[in-house]
C-alpha cells in the first residue's frame, strides 16, 4: 500500500533508517526508506508509487527524475551540509526547496580530518603493519612533527574553522582561502588559493564540491606545493584529481593523503589508492558518529518541516 493511500503524506529516506529522535518529529508523515545502497533508479520508483511531499537526502543523487515522479514534492532536505548530490537547478525550476543541515556534524568531520592528518604525519597505519610482522622500526623510523608548520585549509565554514582551531593548537601556523568567510580569529590568516597551494606543509579541504572547484587539487596545483606535503580531503571527492594525486604520491612530492572523500562512492574494488600505503583512506564516515548521526537526522526532519509547515505559493 502506498503511503497515500495509508492516510499519511510521506517523505522518502533515501538510506535505511533515520535517528528515533529525528522519527518522532515526523510521526504525521509516513517514512518510505530505500534501503542501505539505494539506486538513483531506485528513489525514482519510491516516488512514483508514494508522491512524497519531501525527500531525505543520506546516501546516492536525486535528479530531476525523482522530482518529477513526485508531483506533491515540496523540499529535498540533506541529512547533512553538502547539497552536489541534488539536482538544485532542477529543483528551483519546479519551485522545490532544497535545505541542508549546515554545521551539526562539524566536529564530526573536523575530527576526522585530524584523524587522518595524525595517520599521516606519524604514519600510524603502516607502523602498525610493520609490528604486526614482527618489526621494530624504533631505530629506522623518523615521523612528521606538526608544530611549527603551516596548514592551509580550503573552506572555513564550520568544519573549517573547528580544523583551524585544533591545527592552531597543536602549535602550527595556520592559514585558509574562503571569499565568504569573515570575522576570522586572530590566529586563522586569510590568504588567496595560490597561497595556500605555495606555503603549506599541510592542505586539508572543506569546501563545497561546485562546478567551478571540481578538480581543484590536480597536476598543475600539486606542482605547486611544498615538497612532501600531506593532503587530508574530508569534504567531496570530485575536488581531487585522483589520477593525478596518485602519481605526486608515488613520486613522494606528496608525503602521503588521507582521504576521506571519493570520486566514485562506494570506491570500485581494485581502486589504485588501495594499494597505496602512503594513502590512508576511510568510506565517507567523517561526519558519521553517534551524535552526529541525530545531530543530522533531526536537523534534516526540522528543516523539512519548516518548509511544509508554510503555505505553498
Amino acid at each position: 500500500m502506498s503511503a497515500a493511500a495509508a492516510g499519511k503524506p510521506a517523505i522518502v529516506v533515501t538510506a535505511a533508517d533515520l535517528a528515533p529522535e529525528a522519527q518522532a518529529l515526523l510521526q504525521d508523515f509516513e517514512l518510505v526508506y530505500a534501503g542501505q545502497t539505494p539506486t538513483e533508479e531506485g528513489i525514482v520508483a519510491l516516488c512514483r508509487e508514494h508522491n512524497p511531499v519531501a525527500i531525505i537526502v543520506r546516501y546516492n543523487r536525486v535528479g530531476a527524475a525523482a522530482m518529477d515522479a513526485a508531483p506533491a514534492l515540496r523540499v529535498i532536505s540533506k541529512h547533512g551540509s553538502g547539497t552536489d548530490t541534488i539536482d538544485k537547478a532542477a529543483a528551483a525550476q519546479r519551485g522545490i526547496e532544497v535545505v541542508a543541515a549546515v554545521g551539526v556534524n562539524a566536529a564530526a568531520v573536523a575530527e576526522q580530518a585530524l584523524a587522518l592528518l595524525l595517520a599521516c604525519a606519524k604514519s600510524v597505519v603502516g607502523l602498525d603493519q610493520r609490528m604486526r610482522a614482527g618489526h621494530w622500526d624504533k631505530s629506522t623510523h623518523k615521523s612528521l612533527e606538526l608544530g611549527g608548520k603551516t596548514i592551509g585549509l580550503v573552506g572555513l565554514g564550520a568544519i573549517g574553522r573547528r580544523m583551524a582551531a585544533m591545527a592552531h593548537g597543536l602549535g602550527m601556523r595556520v592559514i585558509g582561502f574562503d571569499p565568504y568567510a569573515a570575522n576570522l580569529p586572530d590566529y586563522l590568516a586569510s590568504v588567496p588559493l595560490d597561497t595556500i597551494w605555495r606555503e603549506s606543509d599541510v592542505v586539508s579541504l572543506h569546501c563545497p564540491l561546485t562546478d567551478e572547484n571540481r578538480g581543484m587539487v590536480n597536476a598543475q596545483t600539486l606542482a605547486q606545493c611544498r615538497p612532501g606535503v600531506i593532503l587530508v580531503n574530508t569534504a567531496r571527492g570530485g575536488l581531487v584529481d585522483e589520477d593525478a594525486l596518485l602519481q605526486a604520491v608515488r613520486s613522494g612530492h606528496v608525503r602521503a593523503a588521507g582521504l576521506d572523500s571519493f570520486a566514485v562512492e562506494p570506491m570500485t574494488p581494485g581502486h589504485p589508492f588501495q594499494q597505496e600505503p602512503r594513502i590512508i583512506l576511510s568510506p565517507h564516515i567523517g561526519g558519521v558518529t553517534s551524535a552526529a548521526y541525530v545531530n543530522m537526522g533531526v536537523a534534516a526532519a526540522r528543516n523539512a518541516l519548516d518548509v511544509l509547515a508554510r503555505p505553498r505559493a
